[in-house]
């Protein structure tokens, strides 16, 4: 009990002490105003100057202020008692700034005063931090001054202060807007970009809170971006909120695509709905702003709540467009992030996943399928006849029957599964966690292609498509993606050989072919670079005067182990693989360097015949490429023949006919190879500019046995004449049929009965002969 009384006794007797010093510092401060009056005399209108005086800085906004050497307030303007929650002067006289501010901030204050005290040096323009209670936590710019005596000791400092919070919110707003778009450009998530606009926004305003909400997939509701302040509860009722004329304030201005401020959340119709939902959190108002793309399409909004019944100064609409800019710069770098993602792995035309996502994704369903002993299936599928309906419809057509392809492959998977379109009409499937089934496997990839079949309406008309599986599971057909692709690949060719419109599962067989088929391509590819590619020339003779005229250049293959092969043996698969390409500019140069050798060594001029592959043809830069070869050789392009087929120019007439035109303007003659068994139109043949037309052996071969291949063969002489165009007939084995020919009047031949294909030199030989 004594202890208890001696404690009020002690705390009185402080108070009593901190009001005696309170009294002796104001007794002071009346002091320092009298003896100023002394020094300057006492006429009649000192009392008016020092009234105006203490008028005058009372109307100033700054703080003024003098303290003594303890840092006790001796006398302040009315702007420093104000904002420090105080009525008059004498409230402040002998307060400390530890007496208004948090340790830290008025630690700072002290150190610099000490400074000025110590030194006796003025601070001019010191940026200080200052928790002045009515306003909150402000930063101001301050002047400090030793205050001295009249002997010219120092006993105290005099301060003028100016607010400048405003200048050092914008330079943090600046600040802030660097690094937020620092974190947009490096592709930092959406959420992390939002938490730290949000986090700089309610730093400027720290009365209010911030969220932002993004407009959902379905276009009919938004869910939360980011909400880092709000309560987590409030924060999850805002998610999936619909987007209407009456959705509070974020889904309304979402949905009128304009500013919603609402001043009071409880008497505002468009929050009727949600006020029971807001009330236990203690908001008042919600100033919600649309988040709109740069063509003015809503995004999402960003909302600001207050737990006052306010609407938003001008300062704090800025802050909000100004956050709301930024917000949609974010999302739309994200959803052009989005899209460059998906196109990177994904196909433009079907929306369907590509290679590139196929692979990662195989290798997954492998590792998954061996921990559990499950089965993956690869389907390789490839369109039964697409090519017909593209070159006759046109390819909007052929888009449009990739599109419902692609659809109904989709519908016939599921989630787990993936279907990728490869290019063209090739499609891969990739079907997971199956029980090791067969069975199971080949009735789903059945329904999926009875899918593909169905009849379906382009452009107004009805079509049908088929197509040819090829399919290996894991783990009895590989145990690599790359492994299981090629089985699957050489599966799906094996389907396509046996009638198309079937499903073939790989076989060891399959297996021996596809490996075989892969060592012939690398040797076809070493076949070049080790130069066992060699040249053979078929004579082209008139048959009226007899005179060699020209020589068809026919390529061989001195292959190591098989020795001399013909065309049929590998061109096929350079033309599959694309090496027929390289192969083609071998065989161009080589044969118009002979054709030059024999102009150079006196022999009669031939013309040089080179056959053009489809692939070579659509070659962009080709045409420059035979004009290079043609310099470099030296041989002049009238003495270059180029065949083209009949096919080839068919797959697109009007780039086929400019192609053939600039090789004309180069001076190259063209014939057409193999005319008869390709499809051009008489229209298309009449626009080409060839100077011939080869009739293909297999209309000569039966000739005179054949009374269809001869009248075929008469017509095509005929139609030629008709034209004004050369005609050559190949495969000429015997005189009736030469004789038949001549008849026809076909004016040249060329086969077996003049000559077979003869190495340059026996061809050179027969020239000079």
């Amino acid at each position: 009990m004594s202890r208890t009384i001696s404690r009020s006794r002690e705390r009185n007797r402080h108070r009593a002490g901190s009001d005696e010093e309170t009294r002796r510092l104001i007794a002071a401060s009346e002091k320092l105003v009298t003896e100023v009056a002394r020094l300057y005399g006492t006429p009649a209108d000192l009392v008016d100057r020092h009234y105006w005086l203490e008028t005058m800085v009372n109307h100033i906004p700054d703080y003024i202020y003098a303290k003594d050497t303890a840092g006790r307030f001796l006398i302040a303007n009315h702007a420093t008692v104000r904002d420090n929650s105080l009525s008059d002067m004498r409230d402040i006289i002998g307060l400390t700034d530890f007496d208004l501010h948090p340790p830290e901030i008025a630690r700072a204050i002290a150190e610099n005063e000490r400074r000025v005290i110590e030194s006796g040096e003025p601070l001019i323009g010191l940026i200080e931090r200052a928790a002045v209670s009515s306003i909150g936590e402000r930063w101001l710019m301050t002047s400090k001054v030793p205050l001295r005596d009249q002997q010219g000791r120092t006993i105290g400092i005099v301060g003028v202060s100016r607010d400048i919070t405003d200048r050092k919110k914008g330079e943090h707003l600046l600040i802030g807007q660097a690094r937020v778009l620092e974190m947009i450009a490096k592709g930092v998530d959406l959420t992390t970009i939002f938490r730290e606009l949000i986090t700089l926004v309610e730093a400027n305003q720290p009365q209010l809170k911030g969220a932002i909400l993004l407009v959902c997939p379905d276009g009919e509701h938004l869910h939360v971006g980011s909400a880092p302040n709000l309560d987590p509860r409030y924060a999850s009722l805002l998610d999936h909120v619909p987007i209407g004329p009456k959705s509070g304030s974020c889904g309304t201005a979402a949905y009128l695509n304009a500013q919603v401020v609402t001043r009071d959340i409880y008497s505002d119709e468009r929050w009727a709905d949600y006020i029971e939902l807001v009330r236990p959190f203690g908001f008042r108002s919600c100033w919600s702003t649309p988040i709109r793309s740069y063509q003015g399409e809503v995004l999402g909004t960003f909302a600001l709540y207050s737990e006052t019944d306010s609407e938003p100064t001008d300062a704090e609409r800025e802050l909000q467009t100004f956050a709301t800019n930024l917000a949609a710069i974010a999302i739309e770098r994200d959803e052009t992030e989005r899209r460059i993602h998906f196109m990177a792995h994904h196909d433009a035309l079907t929306g369907l996943p590509n290679r590139t996502l196929l692979d990662a994704r195989v290798c997954l369903a492998i590792e998954e399928a061996a921990a559990r002993q499950e089965w993956v299936a690869l389907a390789f599928i490839d369109l039964d006849n697409f090519k017909l309906i593209n070159d006759s419809l046109g390819h909007h057509a052929g888009d449009d029957l990739l599109r419902v392809v692609a659809r109904r492959m989709t519908e016939n998977v599921r989630k787990s599964d993936m279907i990728v379109r490869v290019g063209g009409d090739e499609f891969i499937i990739l079907l997971t966690a199956l029980p090791a089934d067969q069975s199971v496997v080949l009735a789903r990839l059945e329904a999926i292609r009875a899918s593909v079949s169905q009849p379906m309406e382009i452009d107004g008309r009805m079509l049908q498509v088929s197509c040819s599986m090829g399919v290996v599971t894991f783990p009895d057909h590989g145990v690599t993606p790359s492994e299981l692709l090629a089985n699957a690949d050489a599966a799906m060719y094996r389907a396509k050989a046996h009638g198309r419109n079937n499903l073939k599962l790989f076989s060891a067989e399959m297996a021996e072919t596809a490996r075989a088929k892969l060592l012939q391509v690398e040797e076809l590819r070493l076949a070049l670079e080790r130069d066992e590619f060699c040249l053979r020339y078929q004579p082209q003779q008139n048959i009226a005067s007899g005179r060699i005229f020209a020589a068809e250049a026919l390529l061989r293959w001195e292959h190591p182990k098989h020795g001399l092969m013909s065309p049929g043996d590998f061109v096929p698969l350079a033309e599959e693989t694309g090496l027929i390409v390289e192969i083609g500019e071998w065989v161009l140069a080589q044969a118009c360097r002979q054709a030059k050798a024999w102009q150079e060594a006196g022999l009669p001029e031939v013309v040089v015949s080179v056959n053009v592959s489809a692939r070579q043809f659509a070659e962009k830069g080709w045409v420059e490429r035979v004009a290079a070869t043609l310099l470099a050789t030296g041989l002049p392009p009238r003495l270059l023949e180029l065949e083209i087929t009949e096919s080839l120019i068919m797959q697109d007439v009007p780039q086929a006919i400019a192609t053939m035109h600039a090789l004309e303007e180069i001076g190259v003659e063209m014939a057409i190879d193999d005319f008869g068994t390709g499809y051009s139109s008489l229209s298309a043949l009449k626009r080409f500019p060839v100077r011939r037309l080869k009739i293909d052996r297999s209309f000569v071969k039966d000739i005179p046995d054949d009374e269809d291949d001869m009248a075929i063969t008469a017509a095509i002489v005929s139609l030629a004449q008709k034209l004004e165009l050369d005609v050559i007939a190949e495969g000429v084995e015997t005189v009736a049929q030469l004789e038949f020919l001549r008849s026809c009047g076909c004016r040249d031949i060329q086969g077996y009965l003049v000559a077979r294909p003869l190495e340059p030199a026996a061809f050179a030989a027969l020239l000079s002969a």
